[in-house]
């Protein structure tokens, strides 16, 4: 291994990952990566195709990424090109018979296997925390690149994924306007977000919602019909009602459909308020039920911007040194901060933060009974 003239290392091997839920921008970091890592400073980048569970098989499941690899129409692909997995903690994996197996030697076996100086991993703090780990185990630093559509990783105003979820759900709203309009009904859109409301809070204010209900701000379905009865009362016979896929009952309880792996899946809480609220408004009610169109499709602009700037920061991160670091971006810039600081950390929407507020402000019901 030489040196090039800024003193950094040539012909490293760098590894990169996505894991967990998958969303928009995924494919721009991948871009952004390859691109730095060879561009600037020579290295060679392996990808490792569906996170952890590449490392787990024999042989390792990764392939070299090239300037070819990563063509400009990559940065508005959906998807990624890795594939990812969402389960299946090698600490405490659970086997075909129902047995819980700790397979993380498996993990870092597989990372000596492909002989690496570094790995960047492109997921959520869960991700991020687990690899860690992993890495420490096989003395491999690591950096992370947050993602997730419900933009809930503590440090970073936005995460890779969230905008191009929230234009979808905005757009959502868009569309279902002039329908509820044209049948005097009221329209609930359940978007994603398990913990946090931040897909609904935006979108809810950028759509022109009339309710807004989120997992951080608790409710009543009296509150809920009495803003619906007023923009009746006011002349204006539809409205429309956003609701985060977490959020529980008017008493706190979540609302799940099936299981999955032995963990229950949100979903049906659009269904179950419009139940309710049929015995307390006049109005005929819809539920539209988003899902997995907010993770797909071609990233926005904001999510290729962010995911191309951290993965340049990213290698750049390698390039000093770094490691256990997790690049965020703050103030309108790229910056990055221990791991530590993230890890069982939470981005919760703050009650009393500017997106309530505003919400107030323009007269929406968002929970604890304040209306106009």
């Amino acid at each position: 291994m030489t040196s090039n003239q800024l003193g950094v290392q040539t012909g490293k091997r760098i590894g990169l990952m996505t894991s967990g839920g998958d969303c928009a921008g995924l494919n721009a970091a991948i871009r952004a990566v390859v691109r730095r890592a060879i561009h600037g400073y020579g290295w060679t980048v392996i990808g490792i195709k569906d996170g952890s569970a590449g490392l787990m098989a024999r042989p390792v499941e990764a392939e070299e990424l090239t300037l070819l690899s990563v063509g400009g129409d990559l940065i508005r692909r959906g998807g990624t090109i890795l594939g990812t997995i969402n389960k299946g903690d090698p600490f405490a994996y659970k086997m075909a018979d129902g047995s819980v197996v700790d397979r993380s030697g498996e993990v870092v076996e597989g990372l000596r296997q492909l002989s690496l100086d570094a790995l960047i991993v492109i997921g959520g703090d869960g991700s991020m925390r687990l690899l860690s780990r992993l890495c420490q185990l096989g003395n491999i630093p690591m950096i992370g690149i947050p993602k997730t559509i419900d933009n809930d990783v503590a440090e970073t105003e936005y995460a890779i994924g969230f905008d191009t979820a929230v234009s979808v759900a905005c757009e959502a709203l868009d569309r279902l306007a002039p329908t509820a309009a044209s049948h005097h009904r009221v329209m609930i859109l359940e978007v994603m977000g398990r913990d946090v409301g931040h897909i609904a809070l935006t979108a809810g204010v950028s759509g022109g919602a009339d309710v807004i209900l989120i997992p951080e701000i608790p409710y009543s379905l009296t509150g809920i019909a009495n803003r619906l009865q007023t923009v009746s009362a006011r002349g204006r016979k539809h409205a429309l009602l956003v609701v985060a896929e977490g959020c529980g009952t008017e008493t706190g309880d979540k609302v799940t459909q099936d299981r999955d792996g032995g963990r229950a899946r949100y979903g049906g809480i659009g269904q179950y308020l419009a139940e309710r609220l049929e015995d307390l408004i006049e109005a005929e009610i819809r539920v539209t039920v988003l899902g997995h169109v907010q993770r797909g499709g071609m990233p926005s602009m904001r999510d290729r911007m962010i995911a191309s700037a951290f993965g340049v920061r990213a290698v750049d991160l390698i390039a000093q040194g770094g490691a256990d670091l997790v690049v965020v971006w703050k103030n309108g810039d790229v910056d990055d901060v221990p791991l530590s600081h993230v890890a069982g950390q939470t981005r919760a929407v703050d009650p009393d933060g500017t997106m309530v507020k505003t919400a107030k402000g323009l007269g929406l019901y968002v929970g604890n009974d304040s209306s106009a």
